[in-house]
């Protein structure tokens, strides 16, 4: 008797419906715990029930490599594991069924040379590997997320709201986590500025929950715009890392984070806890801002609307539609700057980047992040921002795989450019911290030798130069912005300013 064949169909979930929204949570992460707590702040606002993932464990890569292909990426195996054991635990205390009625989860999806792009997939084996497939996963794409059978009667709802809390919690996330890097290393009273931290992250929680808002989309986009009500927050969080007192003199190399999107933004065992790691070492750290992804995605249009071969009519007044949204965009990221004294980083020029990297590397070559890893490396450098970069690639990423390739071009026209290329697997931690630590070891020379050299400038000697610091207490707060005189070590550019007084 022949057996009916049954064909593959792609991974379909229950609707998720408006009646379930109040008794539903919505799973979410990827992100640092900073920014996830604002975006938590901002389901709440519209009356979502949200929680992010607990943080990457080592053993949500066991947990990952049990139900998953193993050849997968360590962002995908850690990603499915720290579901598939949140899931575990959640059955073993509440049930199977009221595990799959009170949560969904809620994923990005991207096209593209990428494994991010079966994400999904991945989780749909892990699923159904527990014995939990009809548990929900929506996949946010860029333009649509398919929930429900019935139109307008969906669980989440994509609208002006959701989209606009969202990338303000994004860039608000990166200002807070910027002033953590600037601030930790140099603290004198140590554990103060995760201290502070945490407590601006609860304050910042609470105004992105109550966050006013505007029936009309327009209204809503307006508002965002032109509001201080973010800006005013972000004074508050001012104050609180006003009380930090920092020691800028300590001679400490700065290290630029560039690489796959997940491994470069994490801060957890998926990436070996590489920022913490290089703290430890005695580093500055300087972590990419999401916000520079988000503006290389508003950017990219402009490269492509003149290469159509069919010229769009309208290709004019799309473009200058799009300069004026980025405009608005980096004006609203500089405000926030503003806020806090302007400590944080300023947002990389999206053409600078594309021209540094144009040599070496084509920008419609897209996959993960495309050309601006090479041009975020050499902007680093040849701008005196860093003393070394550190770019973190998945095990087999093609993506980071061909800027790796191109970069072997750019260190032979740039061979004093200090690059560690880590490649992570999830399992290898002393092999990718030694093989950075080479790297390291002559960053701190460099570090050392401007320091130095900036001393030589000033013509005092470092008691003098501390005696002008006592003189003016405010230069020894967090918040106090030291300008740049032309060297990536911070201690390098203080002594400088500091003569200047």
């Amino acid at each position: 008797m022949a057996t009916a064949v049954q064909h593959y169909t792609s991974y379909k979930a229950r609707p998720f419906t408006r009646e379930q929204r109040e008794k539903t949570t919505i799973l979410f992460g990827g992100l640092t715990w900073k920014h996830e707590r604002l975006v938590q702040g901002v389901f709440n606002n519209l009356n979502y029930n949200a929680k992010p993932l607990p943080n990457i464990a080592r053993a949500d890569l066991d947990a990952g490599k049990e139900l998953i292909d193993t050849g997968a990426c360590c962002p995908t195996i850690f990603t499915t594991g720290s579901l598939v054991n949140f899931l575990k635990n959640e059955v073993a205390v509440s049930g199977k069924q009221k595990t799959l009625d009170d949560y969904v989860f809620l994923t990005a999806g991207a096209c593209g040379p990428c494994r991010f792009g079966q994400y999904h997939e991945s989780y749909e084996m892990a699923l159904d590997g527990m014995g939990l497939k009809d548990f929900r996963l929506f996949l946010l794409a860029q333009d649509q997320l398919d929930q429900s059978d019935k139109e307008k009667n969906n669980g989440l709802e994509i609208n002006m709201q959701l989209s606009l809390g969202i990338v303000w919690a994004i860039l608000v996330g990166d200002i807070l986590t910027d002033m953590e890097y600037l601030t930790r290393p140099y603290e004198v009273t140590p554990g103060q500025t995760d201290k502070v931290l945490q407590e601006s992250a609860d304050y910042l929680f609470e105004v992105f929950q109550n966050r006013p808002l505007k029936t009309n989309k327009y209204s809503m986009l307006a508002w965002h715009f032109m509001s201080g009500y973010f800006a005013d927050a972000l004074r508050v969080v001012r104050k609180k890392f006003d009380a930090i007192e920092v020691d800028r003199l300590q001679v400490k190399p700065k290290v630029k984070i560039t690489g796959e999107f997940w491994l470069q933004t994490h801060e957890g065992d998926g990436n070996y806890n590489i920022k913490r790691w290089l703290e430890s070492e005695g580093s500055e750290v300087m972590p990419p801002p999401v916000a520079v992804w988000l503006g290389y995605l508003l950017h990219t249009p402009l490269w492509r609307i003149p290469e159509k071969p069919n010229f769009d009519r309208k290709a004019k007044m799309k473009m200058s539609l799009i300069r004026g949204m980025e405009k608005l965009y980096v004006g609203t990221y500089n405000r926030f700057r503003k806020a806090m004294a302007n400590v944080p980083h300023e947002l990389p020029d999206q053409e600078e980047l594309k021209t540094l990297a144009s040599p070496f590397f084509h920008h419609e070559l897209r996959g993960g992040e495309g050309h601006m890893l090479i041009g975020k490396a050499l902007h680093a450098h040849l701008h005196k921002h860093a003393n070394m970069t550190c770019e973190l690639s998945p095990y087999s990423c093609m993506p980071n795989t061909m800027s790796q390739g191109a970069m072997a071009n750019v260190l032979g026209r740039h061979p004093d450019l200090l690059y560690a290329p880590i490649e992570i697997k999830g399992d290898a931690e002393v092999h990718a911290l030694s093989r950075c630590q080479m790297i390291l070891t002559e960053a701190k020379k460099r570090s050392q030798s401007e320091f130095v050299e900036a001393m030589a400038k000033t013509g005092l000697t470092l008691e003098k130069v501390r005696q002008i610091e006592a003189k003016h207490p405010k230069v020894k707060k967090a918040t106090y912005r030291v300008p740049h005189m032309g060297y990536a070590c911070t201690a390098a550019n203080y002594a400088l300013h500091l003569a200047s007084l």
